[in-house]
């Protein structure tokens, strides 16, 4: 899909990198191509999610560290390795989840890293206040995507 993309779209206009977000090879890597071929960021949109179902009574460690790695890590060191390619007055915008609001079944370990970003967003905000770098948490409802249908 990531090359359909980009043959619709023009490989002269937008570069596709695949990767793990809880991988720091794997974002070192896409940083590394940012800076080679923009040399800046005027924006991050960390995007990267993972959920599954668990009962609370069922959660098992590697459950617990899926979700986590992907989703409070791999946000956490994907804004982190791109904050020298920033420019001042950038934006940082992290993709929550109205599940960190609520109590949702099955969604505990989901919910709480969704929280968690949360409070990133209020902590990076009081740290890059110097450099005029803005950071907001979008916190939408269920959205249709291959993921969610994949869930039931």
């Amino acid at each position: 899909k990531l090359d359909e993309a980009v043959k619709k779209i023009g490989s002269d206009k937008i570069t596709a990198v695949q990767g793990d977000a809880s991988n720091m090879n794997h974002l070192d890597k896409l940083f590394e191509i940012i800076r080679d071929k923009k040399g800046r960021l005027d924006i991050i949109f960390a995007n990267a999610a993972s959920c599954s179902f668990a009962l609370f009574g069922t959660i098992s460690e590697k459950h617990f560290d899926n979700e986590f790695n992907t989703n409070v890590k791999g946000v956490l060191f994907t804004v982190q390795k791109a904050l020298p390619l920033l420019v001042d007055g950038a934006s940082i915008i992290l993709n929550g989840s109205n599940s960190s609001n609520k109590g949702d079944p099955e969604l505990t370990v989901y919910c709480a890293t969704k929280a968690a970003l949360r409070s990133f967003a209020r902590c990076m905000t009081v740290d890059l206040k110097e450099r005029k770098i803005r950071v907001n948490t979008l916190s939408p409802g269920a959205i249709d995507t291959p993921l969610l249908r994949t869930m039931g």
